[in-house]
């Protein structure tokens, strides 16, 4: 595969959510250096390719970027086997020893920062902006996990005993299987992988099949930080070899830890966010805060508010301010023109289902303000919907698409009634000028992650995870590396006076 892949798209300059202009023919090139570009899996120190191979699309086109080695469960258990016999002689390096090499991938990470969002941008759809800011993102944790790598303190317990001294020690778990989602196709792997190899761990990386290349790269980038063989591997499949793939990696005995992050139907997570507009709150900020939760990668995140709960006072007025903000600031296209705002979705199945809520809501009672449109492939319109009620499919699943649903509702306790209306709790957001209120509201949402007045949440410092169905454990801040460490607990007696 040629570093450089010429590619002819259809791009939607300047499009606003009322309709499709015509498109126009451009060519937008994967122009990244060779190195970088890698379509074989990466285990124990080696690129290897498999039996067969599998296409990787750029969801704005449906043209095909690259073929990928699609390895199986032989490939699996051969990377399992090597990251274990690696772990035995990486948790015998030093915790600075690791951090330096850990910062050593994030300041290549850095270097390398156009060339990874190119890779993002052409196998999700993301636009280019977004794109660069999952790169900083993404790096961010390196560099986060090569500092707490440092701090990964024990405890001497005062001992009931004169002759005893009690020390708890904390030692990484071992093999970790890490497997990721297609939306955050870098930063969802550091995340995990920069916790996990800060503790001592090594691990075994099965990427999205829309989306390997980002792994394979930063793989490729990790081998050139000086990460030794078998520490991190990758093992990029298809689809249809994923339940084998995945069997492998959940059930192998030398797996001592599973950390994943994907559908409802594998892990029972997912979001569908909440997002409360009380009558105190500032619009403006409101607004401002809907379009970034809402319209950050298309919708496309599992943080993204997907229920708008505006109260009745000031409905009216975040209504028509959100709609002349989608109007001013979104546009649709490929992710490499620069005014593109909102690419694809993934793939034509993401799309379908958006139109599928659309469709529902609509037939329910719900009035389309905005957009609505099935475009072209996998592209769909921002689309604003009011009159919204509980019934509908929007209100009940996630949509993981541009669909903001509005619904209105009268006094604090129903707001938050619909809210936690939900088998899942990831995030949640609140809207208000009333600190009173903002306390019981904070503390009334079950859900791991609460945006006051703010609708941009995550950062390296501080935890990532959710309640209910929203998966267990947390990423991120201190506690994200205590996730790949057990506590041991060492008594030592007959100390003589």
């Amino acid at each position: 595969m040629s570093a450089l892949c010429v590619l002819r798209t259809r791009c939607f300059l300047r499009q606003v959510p009322r309709g499709l202009p015509a498109a126009m023919r451009r060519h937008y090139s994967l122009d990244v250096s060779a190195p970088l570009l890698r379509t074989q899996g990466y285990v124990d120190g080696r690129w290897i390719s498999a039996a067969s191979v599998f296409p990787v699309l750029d969801p704005a086109t449906g043209k095909e970027l690259a073929r990928v080695s699609d390895c199986g469960p032989a490939e699996a258990k051969q990377a399992v086997d090597a990251a274990y016999k690696a772990f035995y002689s990486w948790k015998q390096f030093t915790a600075k020893e690791r951090s330096v090499l850990l910062r050593k991938w994030f300041d290549l990470m850095t270097l390398h920062k156009e060339d990874l969002a190119k890779l993002i941008t052409f196998e999700s759809g993301k636009p280019l902006k977004e794109s660069l800011g999952e790169i900083a993102y993404s790096a961010s944790f390196v560099e986060w996990f090569s500092e707490e790598a440092r701090r990964v303190y024990g405890d001497i317990v005062p001992s009931p005993a004169k002759d005893r001294k009690i020390l708890l020690l904390k030692q990484p778990v071992g093999v970790a299987s890490i497997i990721t989602p297609w939306n955050f196709p870098s930063a969802m792997i550091t995340r995990k992988v920069g916790a996990a190899l800060a503790a001592g761990c090594t691990v075994v990386i099965k990427p999205a099949e829309d989306t390997p290349l980002s792994a394979l790269a930063l793989a490729e980038l990790a081998e050139q930080a000086g990460i030794p063989a078998g520490v991190l591997n990758v093992v990029p499949c298809s689809r249809e070899k994923t339940p084998s793939v995945g069997e492998v990696l959940c059930t192998d005995p030398l797996v001592a830890k599973i950390s994943f992050t994907g559908s409802t139907a594998t892990g029972k997570l997912g979001g569908h966010a909440p997002f409360i507009v009380f009558d105190s709150a500032d619009v403006d900020a409101a607004v401002s805060g809907a379009m970034a939760s809402k319209f950050r990668n298309s919708g496309q995140t599992c943080v993204c508010s997907n229920r708008f709960l505006v109260q009745s006072g000031i409905h009216d007025r975040f209504m028509e301010k959100l709609s002349q903000a989608m109007d001013a600031e979104l546009r649709v296209g490929h992710g490499l023109d620069p005014e593109t705002t909102q690419g694809p979705l993934i793939n034509t199945r993401a799309a379908e289902k958006v139109a599928q809520q659309i469709s529902d809501a609509v037939s329910r009672g719900a009035t389309l303000l905005k957009g609505g449109k099935r475009l072209d492939g996998s592209f769909m319109e921002p689309t604003l919907l009011t009159d919204v009620s509980t019934d509908m499919l929007c209100m009940k699943e996630e949509t993981f698409g541009p669909l903001l649903p509005v619904v209105r509702f009268n006094t604090e306790e129903e707001a938050l009634a619909i809210a936690n209306a939900s088998h899942v709790g990831l995030a949640g957001y609140c809207y208000s000028q009333d600190v009173s209120q903002i306390w019981r509201v904070a503390e009334a949402l079950e859900v791991g992650i609460v945006g006051v007045n703010e609708g941009l949440l995550s950062t390296p410092e501080a935890t990532f995870g959710g309640v209910k169905q929203s998966g267990l454990g947390r990423e991120g801040s201190k506690y994200g590396i205590e996730e790949y460490l057990e506590v041991k607990y060492m008594c030592f007696g007959n100390l003589k006076p």
